[in-house]
């Protein structure tokens, strides 16, 4: 049996790293001059590189990894799976148990009257599919003008041409452009744009620029209305309390369908199974995929109202799928993920015990002097970086140079933060204990007054 080790010093590691594999999101040609972090193993919050060193993961893999490394009974059951049946498709009217029951199962936990799932192979195909899905069901009830998608500047659905798309990020529709029939409506990031409005009033405006653009492009026109509970991947934007009452006003009002974009914010992240139910948002579509399996294996899907469901299955095909819709190993290793997460109740250690702790040690970032506001919804958290907490300032020169440097300062301390632009954010596997949160929270104060020390050092404690 050929089994992949650490069997290379790092250097080597690294060398062969930059001399053949391309990474997402990356200057690969810089990251080969530096060399890449090679990470070895898993267990638990704590991650070990090449070089030995126990890094505690503060971003849960890419927002994924909610039950945790290690849990050898995933393995089990993708070997069990491959034994029984290691691949078959669910085209041409078949099926297979895995796909069933891991259907059935999402319809339990998702909320009332979402029972049907289209699988994908992540949250990026499964927006693609939410474009031809929503465009077809106005089709089929005679309305096949309705092809527009509203979605928001610095929203995130993915790096597919579709996904892309949808999301409201120019970095990546500068990369090959987007696909005719989206457009964008400004995000709910009060921090940065509110001016002098409070959060609320703020919230208010910023949901009723949907309703604007649903007048001007035609009511007739506009199929569909695309968000994530919280922006993940644009600095964990939560919204203002105001404003996802609003969407869902606006959306019932038009009777456009609401598509909620639950990749991050499923699978118990926010405190509840859904960040829809964090939130009161009554979707007609959503996105599902990194904590449906806990990423140990590449699966996704879009669960379906009853009232979508039946409309699409009520002419003809549905002419679209992939070769690995709820391929039978992911669905068998993403049942036995939800099954671990409702026996060991997750969902609840994230609302009773690791969101109330990290709540408090969060906040109290703010009395750091970079630390202007400190955000947590369940288990997903950002920090803005500023030089002026009373006028909500930016730093002078490019943005997100500060945050990198603070995320440098992160790696150093072996604490995994990301940063978006001037943000730092948060997103640990919700397994998390308290003890484990002074760590992080240890290690991101360190991190911060290293990057202040820096900053301050270099002249660079400047507003725009």
């Amino acid at each position: 049996m050929n089994k992949i080790t650490n069997h290379m010093p790092t250097a080597e590691l690294q060398a062969l790293d930059a001399a053949h594999h391309m990474h997402p999101f990356t200057d690969n040609s810089a990251l080969a001059r530096k060399g890449a972090r090679i990470m070895t193993s898993g267990k638990g919050v704590w991650l070990t590189d090449s070089e030995g060193h126990k890094i505690i993961d503060g971003m849960a893999g890419l927002w994924c990894v909610n039950i945790g490394y290690g849990r050898t009974e995933l393995g089990d059951v993708a070997k069990a799976q491959m034994d029984q049946l290691a691949y078959y498709n669910t085209f041409f009217q078949t099926s297979h148990v895995p796909a069933i029951a891991l259907a059935a199962k999402i319809a339990e936990v998702a909320p009332e009257g979402m029972n049907h799932v289209f699988f994908a192979g992540s949250g990026s195909e499964a927006n693609d599919t939410n474009i031809r899905m929503v465009r077809r069901y106005w089709d089929i009830l005679g309305q096949p003008e309705k092809r527009i998608i509203i979605a928001r500047v610095n929203g995130y659905h993915g790096s597919t041409m579709g996904g892309g798309s949808l999301g409201g990020m120019s970095g990546i529709h500068a990369h090959g452009g987007k696909i005719a029939g989206i457009v964008h409506i400004g995000e709910p990031n009060w921090w940065d744009q509110g001016g002098q409005m409070t959060p609320e009033a703020f919230g208010l405006m910023r949901a009723q620029e949907l309703e604007k653009m649903i007048l001007n492009l035609g009511v007739e026109n506009v199929a569909a209305f695309i968000g994530e509970p919280v922006q993940g991947a644009g600095g964990v934007i939560i919204p203002p309390s105001t404003y996802w009452p609003e969407i869902q006003r606006i959306c019932d009002h038009y009777g456009i369908l609401l598509i909620a974009d639950e990749v991050i914010t499923g699978f118990g992240r926010t405190g509840n199974w859904f960040g829809s139910q964090t939130f009161g948002i009554k979707p007609d579509i959503m996105t599902i995929a990194k904590g449906l399996s806990s990423g140990y294996q590449p699966i996704g899907g879009s669960i379906v109202s009853d009232r979508v469901a039946e409309v699409l299955g009520s002419k003809g095909d549905f002419n679209h799928g992939y070769t690995y819709s709820g391929h039978p190993v992911a669905a068998a290793v993403a049942l036995e993920n939800i099954r671990i997460m409702q026996e060991e109740k997750i969902v609840e250690h994230v609302r009773d015990v690791a969101n109330p702790y990290l709540d408090k040690k969060w906040q109290g970032l703010t009395d750091h002097p970079l630390v202007g506001e400190a955000k947590l919804v369940g288990l997903m958290g950002s920090i803005a970086l500023t030089p002026d907490k009373a006028s909500r300032a930016r730093f002078a020169g490019e943005q997100g140079t500060v945050g990198y440097r603070c995320r440098e300062r992160c790696f150093a301390n072996d604490l995994i933060m990301r940063h978006v632009g001037d943000r730092m954010i948060i997103s640990p596997p919700l397994v998390i204990t308290p003890d484990e949160i002074d760590v992080l929270i240890e290690r991101a104060w360190k991190s911060l007054d290293e990057c202040y020390a820096g900053l301050k050092a270099d002249g660079l404690l400047k507003s725009a």
